[in-house]
């Protein structure tokens, strides 16, 4: 059964399912971050702080960028597997690269009953792929590929790169922000910057409160926006989102009742699922937007196709 390009609904318009949106969403986002840290980095500084910290930030984002596999696959104790291992995986994985021209990606597996999956990696010629050996247990062959198809979307639109930056520049502002609330208990901020400028202290405190918590949010957008466009990228791969939609939900209710024993906040992100779960107040912050949310934006994606 072949999916094929989408066909005029009832009202006219063809669904709309291309990650444009997502896009200039992210792109928007990211804007805004860099405009907090310039913002900060004026105030504690003037142009020389603005330069410094960008200095930081791009040293930051590049360490994090380079070993970002290597240690999202150690914290996780993520082993690599061949082909004998597990044939299933390889083989999906092999067909979804060759058709969207796509490296070969490493696979690992990691050794816990809690189904997930993630993928990291500094570019598409660098990149991994890790499975848990729960997921192969409680997905059928259909959902598994939908799976992997999302996690090799994350993969091809370079969503990695694009978190790695957002959650260095939201450290950045961070740790800025908490050198502003030094300089104020001390007194520094009321004298002139480095340019002669006299320094607005109670604007800066008030960025040094603000800001961090406008960073925070702006991220975890970041990472809700990428993971709406991996669902949709992989459900084209796929030729169906119905696959992956059941997935998701019977990842989630899996890893409700049964929470990875090795999840950090810092690795949470980079999975399908979040593997973290508290109550209300963590959902809001969660790195994942709501399941609910993401079955049935592809299920309407479903309803506009033309199967053949």
């Amino acid at each position: 059964m072949a999916w094929n390009e989408p066909t005029p609904t009832r009202g006219g318009a063809a669904p709309k399912i291309s990650g444009t949106s997502g896009y200039l969403k992210t792109f928007a986002l990211m804007a805004g971050l860099i405009a907090l840290l310039a913002i900060g980095g004026n105030m504690l500084g003037g142009a020389q702080g603005m330069l410094l910290f960008g200095g930081l930030g791009l040293v930051m984002n590049f360490v994090m960028y380079w070993f970002s596999d290597r240690i999202a696959l150690a914290m996780n104790g993520a082993k690599p597997v061949t082909r004998e291992q597990l044939p299933e995986v390889y083989e999906i994985v092999e067909r979804l690269t060759r058709k969207e021209g796509m490296p070969m990606p490493r696979i690992f597996l990691i050794p816990s009953e809690t189904p997930n999956a993630f993928a990291t990696g500094r570019n598409p010629e660098h990149a991994a792929l890790a499975v848990t050996e729960g997921i192969l247990r409680i997905l059928d062959r259909r959902q598994l590929e939908g799976v992997l198809a999302h996690e090799l979307s994350h993969v091809k639109n370079r969503d990695i790169l694009i978190a790695t930056v957002a959650a260095g520049v939201a450290g950045l502002i961070g740790s800025l922000g908490h050198m502003i609330q030094w300089a104020g208990m001390f007194g520094s901020l009321g004298s002139r910057d480095s340019e002669g400028h006299d320094t607005n202290v109670f604007g800066a405190l008030a960025w040094a409160i603000l800001a961090p918590i406008m960073a925070m949010l702006i991220q975890l957008a970041v990472s809700r926006s990428r993971e709406y466009a991996a669902d949709a990228t992989g459900a084209r791969m796929v030729g169906d989102p119905e696959p992956l939609a059941q997935a998701l939900l019977a990842l989630e209710s899996a890893n409700t009742q049964q929470p990875m024993e090795r999840a950090a906040p810092s690795t949470a992100h980079l999975y399908i699922v979040n593997p973290l779960h508290g109550g209300a107040i963590a959902s809001m912050l969660s790195t994942h937007p709501p399941i609910e949310e993401r079955v049935k934006r592809l299920r309407e994606m479903r309803g506009g196709m033309r199967f053949t």
